[in-house]
This record gives structure tokens, sequence and C-alpha cells, in this order.
């Protein structure tokens, strides 16, 4: 169940998401800003239900060539794209097997899985045999952002070449900052965040291999 509500405070706008567990609180100005950042050629620096990522529009090849350049990235190294739903899913991918869409129902840890042909995308969001990572995150901010853009984000871990992968806002560099179009203010005084997503694909003999656990 969601709902807006006003902080008496400062009359800002938060998007209210109850959960099973807990409540959390999203500024939906925050969301509309990189809606719009993303729709415009756009690199934002987000935290995600893993790490903080830069991201951008995985369909926009001009923002895809800004994310490589910033980051430094071998444009030849694949990158992993963000989606909100199965639904959305099953528009940049071939085939979705049984075993994989069961697996991403139950599985209680981000998964990446990597699809053998991805569509609907360019080059650039792709590796070079034509597969494509992608992630349903169990963040809900990010579900939201992916949902009003309506089209996948990629999401690249807040680091540059060799640097250490930060664990919390605070370590990001400000080399990367500087160089996004937008901060999401979102989540930035949290210390602890999650491990990289457990990665796995399905063999050719149609048996799930897990690349990293």
């Amino acid at each position: 169940m969601e709902r807006l509500w006003i902080n008496p405070n400062n009359d800002h706008f938060y998007m209210e998401v109850f959960t099973n567990h807990s409540t959390s609180l999203i500024p939906a100005a925050e969301l509309d800003k990189a809606v719009q950042v993303l729709r415009n050629d756009g690199l934002i620096l987000f935290p995600t239900d893993t790490l903080w990522a830069v991201g951008c529009d995985a369909t926009n090849v001009v923002a895809l060539h800004r994310l490589f350049k910033l980051k430094g990235r071998p444009h030849d190294k694949p990158v992993i794209l963000l989606v909100d739903s199965v639904d959305m899913l099953r528009r940049y991918v071939d085939h979705l097997h049984p075993r994989v869409e069961t697996l991403l129902y139950y599985h209680s840890r981000p998964l990446t899985v990597v699809y053998p042909d991805g569509r609907q995308l360019p080059p650039l969001a792709l590796a070079p045999d034509g597969s494509v990572a992608i992630r349903i995150p169990k963040d809900e901010f990010c579900r939201r952002l992916i949902g009003l853009l309506g089209r996948p984000v990629v999401a690249s871990s807040a680091h540059i070449g060799r640097m250490a992968r930060p664990t919390h806002f605070g370590e990001i560099s400000s080399l990367l900052i500087e160089g996004v179009d937008q901060v999401v203010k979102h989540r930035q005084k949290e210390r602890t965040f999650g491990e990289p997503s457990v990665i796995a694909r399905l063999s050719d003999k149609e048996e799930l291999e897990f690349l990293r656990e």
C-alpha cells in the first residue's frame, strides 16, 4: 500500500511505501528529477538494493557513452541492467525459461541473471556475445524509478577503474559525484549496504549455473 505524505516542517512530498516488514519514505521530488535526468541523456548516482551505482537509461546510446567514459570502463565490459518487473524483463530478452522465472520468484537475495540474447537494446548495453545481465531490484526506490521511466536502467558500481567498490555513499569518489547530473539524496546517510548480487545463467543443457554467489 502507498500514499503521499507531507512533511509539516518543509512541505516536501514523499511516497510512503508500506511493506510486510517496514515503512520507508521515498521523496517524490527525487524520483521526478531522476526520471527527467534519465530522459535527457543524463547520468545519476543512486542507491540500489546492493551498492551505490552510476545509472543511465539503458536504451540511450548517448548516455551509455557518457557512463563508460566517466567510469573509464572498456566498451566490451558488460553492464548490469535493472528492470522493475518480470513483464518489463520479457520485453528485453528473447526467452524467459520457466526455471529462471521460478528462480526470480523464490530467490531471497538480489539476483542478476545473464540471458543469452538481449533485444531492443543498443550494443553498448550488451556483452560482445549479445548476452545481457539483468536484475529486478528489491529496492523500492529503484523499482519506482524504472517504472516511471518505462525502460531499463543501467546500474554500474560507483567506482572508477581498479578503485574499491564503495560500501556506502561517503566512500564514493568526488570524480563520480561531480561527473553525474544528479546525486540522489535518498539513503545517503546509511552506512550499511548489501553485497553485490548473485549472478546466474542457464547453461546450454538448461541447468542453472551460479557465476557468483
